[in-house]
Parts: structure tokens; C-alpha cells; sequence
């Protein structure tokens, strides 16, 4: 028996998205979103939505859970858009994770709708810091951390009238990452993007980051996840 908030974890989710996601492509090598009708550019931007709405009732059926005829793929937004329609009558939790650079604020910002938790760690040091954004006095770094965990515990346990959570981090270490998505019930995105241009785009940016230091902060990244040793540029 699995439930509600583990089941996109679970294995066999993970393997039927996989042959869905291949079975669909077009002549083209595209998946095409079955709410627009325009296709999914980055992989990770694709959601299986259920045309019958999961509930702890029905996980366990195989029959509506796991039945490719009731699963659509949809862009991220578009999937939005369908619970909207239907009153959010389940919250969404989504972990976006991946390297320093890759993408992540800017696919939450583009992804996320009005009513939306952000839980973002460079938001809360800029809030409560009074600084520029990527200015971290460290005496305040307790509290910042203090706001992100009670931000996660009120996703945990669904506290607030929020729609969809979105937790942002780099979190490379995949036991950290299983015990928080198995922990607050989500949805994993995983924003790649490659080393090399992650720090082309460390080089090209200009919002006050140190670029050595934030090049550390990448190959950290990188060695940690074990996705590939980073090249030296």
C-alpha cells in the first residue's frame, strides 16, 4: 500500500513516466502538451497529470493511479492551470532542485501563480537582511535558516490557504533530498543544466556575486551530486 503524498516517488510511477513520456514523442522527437498543444522544450518541464484526480481513496488503484489513459503530459504551468480550474482541491509541493546557476529561481518564477509559497533561501536573506541579493552577513545566518524550516514545516503539514509550494535548493546529496520530498509529500524537478554553462552564465551575470566564490559554490555542487566531475575553465 503506498499513499497520497509518496506515490510520485515511488517506482513504479517513476518507470510508467518514463515509458509514457518515450511512447509520446512525435515524428519530430517532441512530447507535445496535451493542454496546449505546443511542445515541451525541457524535459524537466513536463508533469503527468490525472485526468481523474488522485485521492488517498484511489492511489492504490491501478486502474486510475497507474492506467496511461488517464495520464497526460502537460507543461508545468498548464498543469497549474488545470487545478486551477478544478479549486485546488489538492495542494501541489514541488522540490526544484540542481547547480548554483542552472536555472531554478527563474523556472519557479516563470512556473508559480498568484497564491503560490516560494520557499527560496536567497528571497529570505534578502528580505530580512535589508542587503542586496547575494549579500549574507553571516551573524544572520540562523535566522535565515530558522524561517526556511518553519517555512518547510507549515508545507510538511499543510498550514496556510497557499495553492502550490515550491522549495528551492541545491540539496546534491540524494539523502537529503529522499527524506525532505518524502517528508513534506512532493513532486521533484530537477533543473539540468550543464557545468559549462552554468559558469558561462556565472561569467555573464551582473548582480553583485563574487565570481570565485560562486564558482566554488558550483564545483561543491557538482562534486557532491556526483553527476560529473566539473572541468577546470
Amino acid at each position: 500500500m503506498i499513499n497520497l503524498s509518496s506515490f510520485y516517488q515511488s517506482k513504479q510511477w517513476v518507470s510508467l513516466m518514463q515509458v509514457i513520456k518515450s511512447e509520446r514523442l512525435n515524428e519530430n522527437g517532441e512530447i507535445i502538451c496535451e493542454h496546449c498543444g505546443k511542445p515541451i522544450v525541457r524535459k524537466y518541464d513536463c508533469i503527468g497529470h490525472h485526468r481523474i484526480h488522485l485521492t488517498e481513496n484511489n492511489v492504490n488503484n491501478a486502474e486510475i493511479s497507474l492506467n496511461p489513459d488517464n495520464i497526460m503530459l502537460v507543461h508545468h504551468v498548464c498543469h497549474n492551470r488545470i487545478h486551477n480550474k478544478l479549486g485546488h482541491v489538492q495542494k501541489q509541493v514541488y522540490l526544484v532542485w540542481g547547480s548554483p546557476l542552472s536555472g531554478k529561481s527563474t523556472y519557479v518564477k516563470e512556473s508559480a501563480g498568484f497564491g503560490d509559497l516560494i520557499v527560496d533561501t536567497d528571497n529570505i536573506w534578502q528580505c530580512v537582511s535589508g542587503c542586496e541579493r547575494y549579500i549574507k552577513p553571516d551573524r544572520l545566518k540562523s535566522n535565515v535558516f530558522g524561517i526556511r524550516d518553519t517555512l518547510i514545516d507549515m508545507v510538511k503539514y499543510r498550514r496556510g490557504n497557499w495553492n502550490n509550494a515550491y522549495i528551492t535548493g541545491g540539496y546534491p546529496l540524494s539523502g537529503e533530498r529522499e527524506r525532505l520530498i518524502a517528508s513534506v509529500g512532493a513532486r521533484e524537478i530537477f533543473i539540468e543544466c550543464a557545468y559549462d554553462e552554468c559558469i558561462a552564465r556565472l561569467k555573464a551575470v551582473r548582480d553583485g556575486r563574487n565570481f570565485s566564490e560562486w564558482k566554488k559554490f558550483i564545483d561543491d555542487w557538482w562534486r557532491k551530486s556526483g553527476k560529473s566531475p566539473p572541468r577546470q575553465l
